[in-house]
């Protein structure tokens, strides 16, 4: 793990004063845009976020910086959320080498990196073919992985008796195709939340089980019953 966390994408080569969480054995197939609002979901309980670094590059997948404001909400939210289960994959967590730029901008000590010239190579057509193959072949297994009672609607539980439905879809809106929540006015503590199909839902369902809003109690999110 240290090597990986030697590499500097996105930080300064100054060392880090504790703001930045490296994390790693991240889902690699889920999309950046997604990967970086379920970090900013988890992250977020612990205090305000300034960044969130993750590549697609390949030596790069799997991995995210989440840079935090604050030193001491980034060595709770590391000591709380080590192991935590993202995606049935447990989070690898340490405290960065270097300082983001993030930080390093807002202290005055950013200093302009300069950008690498790659040259482009020119993939053959046979080799691209091949690709394509071999990534509907992965892509498969986890098709038929889906569970069978997914649907577009989660069953949220063990919601904040104060929780109101701006308040619950601030959280669940952070992921693509969210519509809408649907509280139950008789039922303090639980929630309805719609989304365009089943593949976002799950996404959001991964990214959010067992965040807890505004109390101590975890959330417990399932699909709810057709």
């Amino acid at each position: 793990m240290a090597e990986a966390m030697a590499v500097d994408e996105g930080h300064s080569t100054q060392p880090n004063p504790g703001h930045t969480i490296y994390c790693n054995n991240l889902p690699e197939k889920i999309s950046q845009d997604d990967l970086k609002k379920a970090m900013r979901a988890i992250f977020g309980q612990f205090g305000p976020i300034m960044d969130v670094v993750s590549r697609r590059t390949y030596r790069l997948r799997g991995q995210a910086w989440v840079v935090f404001e604050n030193a001491e909400d980034a060595k709770r939210a590391l000591e709380i959320m080590q192991g935590f289960p993202f995606m049935d994959k447990p989070m690898r967590l340490a405290l960065a080498k270097t300082k983001s730029d993030a930080v390093a901008k807002l202290d005055g000590t950013f200093k302009e990196r300069p950008k690498a010239v790659r040259p482009v190579k020119e993939k053959p057509a046979a080799d691209a073919k091949k690709a394509k193959v071999e990534a509907a072949a992965a892509a498969a297994p986890a098709a038929a992985a889906a569970p069978a009672t997914s649907n577009h609607i989660l069953f949220v539980e063990n919601l904040p008796d104060s929780a109101n439905e701006a308040m619950v879809g601030m959280l669940f809106q952070q992921f693509a195709g969210f519509k809408e929540v649907r509280m139950v006015p008789s039922r303090p503590g639980i929630a309805f939340v719609e989304y365009s199909d089943e593949v976002q839902a799950g996404l959001a369902l991964q990214g959010l089980q067992g965040f807890k809003l505004a109390t101590d109690k975890p959330m417990s999110i399932t699909y709810a019953k057709a």
